[in-house]
């Protein structure tokens, strides 16, 4: 058997990387599933596997290694089924801009309480700052102020002029960082500021809906000059949390956390118990409105027991 790394993901086939630096396409076979996860797919870029080449040539993932990490999202409108975005990733990189098109605060909050869950960091990306009137650049303020608070880092960029990549850079160096975001809002660009001569393919902004399309169709990882690797994948529309109970959601807000310990009640949900110590703090606007509504939303999907998208 042949050890690799699975660096390319259509969905049907994978492209792994030998340790010995061949890439090889495999398939899986149709029984291969993960114990304990129900995923749409259950191998995903980042992982390390073991794969058999027949002598018809073909390959297969016969054995997958365990993993450090993962991060999923809920696959699909009231689907049960996680898709797994990403394999023993050391870090995320949420890309996100506030117009052309806009990133809702419930989106970001989503994903940052999901990678909470899964134990990944994230460091949040304002791209296109550069085309940003007052107005926009006066919100883009508040919210670096906002997430950097909490304890986020935020960095600015406009990826296509490469204002602000080589800072980031440094911070990609050695490490595998997914980068994720919403449709349009240039991960596949600023993956080329980040690897000369990368050249992923790029898609325009629907002028109707100023909305991405997309253009990353699959998930691909690229190994990085300096050391380390990117994973690009799809732009996300959506962001489904999984596997969080109502009692837990709020541990995957840093400041809710923080401060839920002074409710008046250990199982505190923050919504009409009395004594709860975040309505508090949301009203003395110690927490801030949008992310206590971001909390409320995930809440919502459990109580519904389905997941409705976030634009």
């Amino acid at each position: 058997m042949i050890r690799g790394l699975v660096v390319k993901s259509t969905g049907s086939w994978y492209q792994v990387r030998t340790d010995d630096g061949r890439m090889v396409d495999c398939k899986i076979k149709g029984n291969f599933r993960l114990k304990g996860i129900r995923s749409t797919n259950p191998l995903a870029v980042g992982d390390y596997v073991r794969i058999v080449v027949n002598r018809e040539g073909t390959a297969f993932v016969s054995e997958i290694e365990n993993r450090k990490n993962y991060i999923v999202r809920r696959a699909s409108n009231l689907s049960k089924l996680s898709h797994i975005l990403a394999a023993n990733v050391d870090q995320c990189v949420l890309v996100v801009t506030v117009s052309h098109p806009a990133t809702s605060t419930v989106f970001i909050d989503r994903f940052l309480a999901t990678a909470e869950a899964y134990r990944v960091p994230v460091k949040i990306v304002f791209n296109k700052t550069d085309l940003y009137d007052a107005d926009e650049t006066r919100l883009l303020n508040g919210l670096e102020r906002l997430y950097t608070a909490i304890g986020y880092r935020c960095f600015r960029v406009a990826a296509l002029q490469h204002e602000g990549v080589e800072v980031l850079k440094a911070e990609l160096a050695n490490r595998v960082t997914l980068l994720a975001g919403n449709s349009g809002v240039g991960k596949s660009t600023l993956a080329n500021a980040l690897i000369p001569g990368l050249e992923v393919r790029t898609g325009e902004i629907s002028d109707a809906h100023d909305k991405g399309m997309h253009t990353t169709t699959f998930s691909e990882m690229f190994p990085l000059p300096q050391g380390g690797w990117v994973i690009d994948i799809p732009g996300i529309k959506g962001f489904g949390t999984l596997d969080m109970e109502v009692e837990e959601v709020g541990h995957y807000f840093k400041e809710i956390f923080e401060v839920s310990h002074h409710c008046k009640y250990g199982n505190c949900t923050h919504r009409q118990e009395p004594g709860c110590a975040v309505r508090e703090a949301v009203e003395n606007h110690r927490i801030s409105e949008s992310r206590y509504a971001s909390y409320l939303n995930i809440l919502d999907d459990k109580d519904e027991g389905k997941y409705r998208a976030a634009y």
